[in-house]
């Protein structure tokens, strides 16, 4: 009897073993085929912790104390942002080198990395924090435009680039909210009022949120459509307290935000960027010159020619994009994109950043493409954790409607036909 039980057992405990591990190994976090070979990767970034960007005073009007000073002037990556970013470098070399792609310490790989950014500060000096990490003391040049300068890669609109149909896209965002934007204060009330409460304290405030009177209309320079509502006014303000948060400040929302209440309050700010940067027609049109030129260098690695759209050599392993929030999600809106990490869906945090694989298929002449998001959570940037493979940042697969296969991977050619389908046709070559 006591051996009939002890079989029992034993084949219970192999059954939830077993059952684990199934779980953990879903078809659409499944590795490539061990006989795969990794042959080049694309990670496109956002830049590293800034201050904010908006006016303090701007924002003064709706808290009941002002906004806090920060030490950098505004948009200006913060010391801490380069420590965190040079920390993620580091991670991505430990990485790469697992997956075969690099060498795991020296500059031998240094001729085959291609690092390009946007022109202003933050995202230039988030590039060299990465490369610092990468690859200390290898000097590896950071490619980016004048200050000042729009980037087609990044600011299409602005650089003139893309030419949309601005009252087309002014008809898909109201489209996706009954044409109705005073809508969107019901729809995320509770969270407002979480907000509100924030910005009060004890004190009323100089002005509700909720005064803020709401419109749809085409919009100007590098916004497609001019959205005005409470929820954008608060994504703002939500961003600034995760900023806050990730910068290590002792009080975050004048000492009544905690980690708890900021991912609470993060909806407010995900919400915003799906409806302005996620609406598909919207995102195809502004992500249309990075997703060409992330072709175009995949391209040259399969056919190991030159082409035409494609950025760096075609020699290189590794190409890194540093841009801004902005890119990340209009990429995930033209493609359909979606993913939960550290808790939140579809969070685009500094550092988060959007990686697209080239696999050679067991020895033959066909390719693969995986997508992965990652980025380290609110605790590890808080606390400025190392990232090693043991202890790593986040890391999710990410499924390619239209494209993706059961086992996650993209076959080259139906990735070739999603992002040529994807592309605006409406817009001149970008040259580096």
């Amino acid at each position: 009897m006591k051996s009939c039980l002890l079989n029992r057992f034993l084949i219970a405990a192999l059954v939830l073993a077993a059952a684990s591990a199934l779980r953990g190994q879903s078809p659409t976090s499944a590795q490539a085929n061990p006989t795969d070979e990794l042959k080049f990767v694309v990670i496109i970034s956002r830049h590293g912790v800034r201050s904010p960007t908006g006016k303090a005073d701007q924002l003064n009007q709706f808290s009941a104390q002002p906004w806090p000073v920060w030490t950098v002037p505004p948009g200006y990556l913060t010391e801490r942002g380069t420590k965190l970013m040079a920390i993620f470098g580091a991670y991505d070399r430990e990485l790469l080198a697992k997956q075969g792609l690099l060498s795991h310490d020296g500059c031998v790989d240094a001729e085959r990395i291609t690092i390009l950014t946007d022109s202003d500060q933050r995202t230039r000096e988030t590039g060299k924090a990465i490369a610092a990490g990468l690859m200390p003391g290898c000097n590896l040049i950071i490619h980016a435009l004048a200050e000042g300068t729009p980037d087609p890669l990044f600011h299409p609109l602005t650089a003139g680039d893309v030419h949309p149909d601005r009252q087309l896209a002014t008809a898909a965002l109201a489209g996706r909210i009954g044409d109705n934007p005073s809508g969107l204060v019901e729809a995320y009330r509770l969270q407002l009022q979480q907000l509100e409460e924030v910005l009060a304290g004890i004190d009323a405030p100089k002005m509700s949120l909720f005064n803020i009177p709401s419109s749809v209309a085409p919009g100007k320079a590098d916004h497609l459509v001019d959205l005005r509502s409470p929820l954008g006014t608060a994504a703002t303000m939500v961003e600034n307290l995760l900023l806050e948060y990730a910068d290590g400040m002792p009080q975050v929302g004048w000492g009544r935000v905690d980690e708890n209440k900021l991912r609470a309050l993060m909806q407010l700010h995900t919400a915003s960027a799906d409806l302005e940067r996620w609406t598909p027609y919207i995102a195809r049109a502004q992500s249309a010159p990075i997703l060409g030129a992330i072709l175009g260098s995949m391209q040259q690695t399969v056919s190991q020619t030159a082409t035409a759209d494609a950025l760096g050599r075609k020699s290189d392993r590794l190409l890194i994009l540093v841009g801004h929030d902005t890119n990340l999600t209009n990429i995930s809106g033209a493609f359909g994109l979606s993913w939960l990490i550290d808790g939140r869906r579809d969070d685009t945090p500094p550092g988060g950043a959007l990686v697209f694989e080239l696999w050679q298929n067991g020895g033959t002449s066909k390719f693969s493409v995986r997508l992965f998001y990652t980025a380290q959570t609110l605790d590890q940037m808080r606390n400025i954790t190392p990232l090693t493979l043991e202890n790593p940042p986040e890391r999710v697969p990410v499924f390619v409607p239209g494209c993706s296969r059961a086992d996650g991977s993209c076959d080259w050619s139906a990735f070739q036909s999603l992002v040529h389908a994807t592309i605006s046709t409406d817009r001149t070559p970008t040259h580096h």
